[in-house]
Parts: C-alpha cells; sequence; structure tokens
C-alpha cells in the first residue's frame, strides 16, 4: 500500500475515532494510538526516508497536513468534551434562585451562662471585681485557709473529689488520709488568694465550676457553677450585707420578691445564715413548689471569721467583711420554676431555646 493510501486511511480512522470518542479517556487513547511516540501516524512519518526522492516532497506535505489535521480534530473534540461536562456539572448543580434562602440557626449562650453574665454584671454595677481562680486546688485554699477544721465532714472523699498528689513530702496530713489535691469543691479558694494578693479594700465575685462526688438527681449536680462574693473593708456590718444581698435578689427575681434570713452555721463566716426568696408561683402564699412554706432557699452568706483574716495576713482588728455564695443553676430553677436540675444539662434544644 502507497504511503498516500495508508495517509487517508489514518485520516479516514481519526474522524470515526473522534465521532466515537465519549468520554477524555477515549479521546485520549485515540490520540496515543495514532500520534504516541509508537503512534501509527508517528510510525509511518519515520518510514518517509524509504520514498523515493522524486515523491518525498509531495508525500511529507501530504503527512503534515494529515498530522496537523488529525490534532486540530483532537483538540476540538476536547473542547466539545469539557463543555459537555461542564454543562453536565452545572445541571446536577444547578439553583433554583427563585426559591428561599436556607436561614442559619444563630448560636445562643446557654441558660447558665446568661445567668452567670447577669449576677456579674449585677455586682460590677456595684464596683466589685471579677476575679477567677484554678479548677484544681490545695486542701489549705479549699479547707484549711477556710477555718475548716480537719475532721470537717467536707474534706472526707464523700464530699470531695480528690486526685493523687504527686507530691506528699512535707504537706498536710488529713484524718482520713486524703490527698492534699483535689478539684473545687466551692471558689471560696478563689477569695483567700484574692486576700493575699490585695490590700483592703476588696470587693470581688468569683464566678465558676465546682465539683462535688454527688449524684445527679432533681436537685443535686456533682458538676455546678457557684458565684461566690466578698468584702473586706473597715467598718463593714451585717446590714451592709443584707442591703447588698437584698438589691441583688430584687434585680435577680423582680422588684416584689421579699426575702428572710435565718441563722445557719459556716466554718468561712461568723454569724452565717442562710437567705430565702419569697416563692414566684405562689407568692408566699405556699404552694407544692416551695413545700407550702411560701419560702424558697437561694444563698449561703455571713460576716467573715476574723481566723480567716489572720489565714490571709488581714488585721481582724481593724477591717471586717462579709462573704456570700450563690448556686447559678440553682438561681435558674428558681427564677424559671424548673423542676429537675439535670433539665440544664442534657443539651435538649427545645428546652434550651425557651431562653
Amino acid at each position: 500500500m502507497a504511503m498516500s493510501d495508508d495517509l487517508k486511511s489514518i485520516e479516514a480512522q481519526v474522524e470515526e475515532g473522534l465521532k466515537r470518542a465519549e468520554t477524555m479517556e477515549a479521546l485520549e487513547a485515540l490520540r496515543v494510538s495514532m500520534l504516541g511516540r509508537k503512534g501509527r501516524l508517528t510510525a509511518l512519518m519515520h518510514t518517509m526516508g524509504q520514498i523515493p526522492p522524486e515523491e518525498r516532497r509531495a508525500m511529507g506535505q501530504m503527512a503534515n497536513t494529515v498530522r496537523a489535521k488529525v490534532e486540530a480534530g483532537i483538540t476540538a473534540r476536547r473542547e466539545e468534551l469539557a463543555n459537555e461536562l461542564l454543562e453536565r456539572r452545572m445541571a446536577a448543580d444547578a439553583v433554583d434562585v427563585t426559591l428561599p434562602g436556607r436561614t442559619l440557626s444563630p448560636g445562643t449562650q446557654h441558660l447558665i451562662n446568661q445567668i452567670r453574665e447577669e449576677i456579674e454584671d449585677i455586682f460590677c454595677g456595684l464596683g466589685y471585681t471579677v476575679e477567677d481562680g484554678p479548677y484544681v486546688e490545695t486542701t489549705y485554699y479549699n479547707f484549711t485557709a477556710l477555718n475548716a477544721p480537719e475532721d470537717h465532714p467536707s474534706r472526707s472523699a464523700r464530699d470531695t473529689f480528690y486526685v493523687v498528689d504527686n507530691a506528699p513530702e512535707g504537706k498536710e496530713t488529713h484524718v482520713q488520709g486524703e490527698s492534699d489535691i483535689l478539684l473545687r469543691t466551692q471558689t471560696s479558694g478563689v477569695q483567700v488568694h484574692t486576700m493575699e494578693t490585695h490590700e483592703p479594700p476588696i470587693y470581688m465575685i468569683c464566678p465558676g465550676t465546682v465539683f462535688r462526688p454527688d449524684t445527679a438527681d432533681a436537685n443535686h449536680l456533682p458538676q455546678f457553677t457557684q458565684v461566690e462574693g466578698l468584702v473586706v473593708d473597715e467598718g463593714i456590718t451585717f446590714g451592709d450585707l443584707k442591703g447588698t444581698l437584698d438589691y441583688f435578689t430584687r434585680e435577680i427575681f423582680g422588684k416584689d420578691r421579699a426575702t428572710r434570713y435565718r441563722p445557719h452555721f459556716f466554718p468561712f463566716t461568723e454569724p452565717s445564715c442562710e437567705v430565702d426568696v419569697s416563692c414566684g408561683v405562689c407568692h408566699g402564699k405556699g404552694c407544692r413548689f416551695c413545700k407550702n412554706t411560701g419560702w424558697l432557699e437561694i444563698l449561703g452568706c455571713g460576716m467573715v471569721d476574723p481566723n480567716v483574716f489572720r489565714y490571709c495576713g488581714i488585721d481582724p482588728e481593724k477591717y471586717s467583711g462579709f462573704a456570700f455564695g450563690i448556686g447559678v443553676e440553682r438561681v435558674a430553677a428558681l427564677r424559671y420554676d424548673l423542676p429537675d436540675l439535670r433539665m440544664l444539662m442534657t443539651g435538649d434544644m427545645r428546652f434550651l431555646n425557651q431562653f
């Protein structure tokens, strides 16, 4: 077969192959079979030296023309396939611009964080500072410096999460052999740190997470949020404590809520008391929510014991002060009449979206 016939055959074969090539892979296979290093057209052009000299010029021009047509045809078909692929992708990803857009639900604060910040705002408005401290404490800051005796029940492993002390030498020895390191059961330790590093007058609150080995039930959680406050200044009296907490309860529960102070005992304060707020369900008349008393316990407080001042290097003859502790989850339960504290920890958006 003459070279001219071979070139015509290759041209016809390429035209037919371009029609059948429906994918980029098939088109590339056709290109390699014709124009590759071992392709049919490439091999044919390598035999150009065997053609008689008088025919070589004409055959060379014809071979170059066929090669140019093959390359142009493959390039054109590649563009067609690319456009078809793009159209298919656009059709698959088509968006009806007349449809309403997808709205994203905005994030909101958890109820506990809302109330915590509200409490902070109330006391910051009175000139208090907000202090923070470590979750992992020593027994000195969690108990000893707060005037808790060595055999106080709160020091036992039934009421405190102890962790392994890797350096027990030189530490306190405890009645029941507990470690000197623990997860704080109260934020009162922050008050001790503050009194050690700040000179009076001190007006501060210390909100934060605390831990106790309680079984979770309607009224208890093993992890909850506490806001404790401390005032140290000259001439502080119980009247200052009462006025401050009366103002707080009215701001957090409403102007119509009354307060009641009952004597109690806390190692950190003397005298000590618990504060009740009038029931918001029955307005003090008595109902099942308040156990027919008309009152709901809200917080503990008292005048700072002089021994605590001595631990912190503050002269109790010159300074006096008061302290209080507020459970944020309890405030939420009393404010919104929640029957079970565990509702705050479930992450159920049907419940949380109400706030």
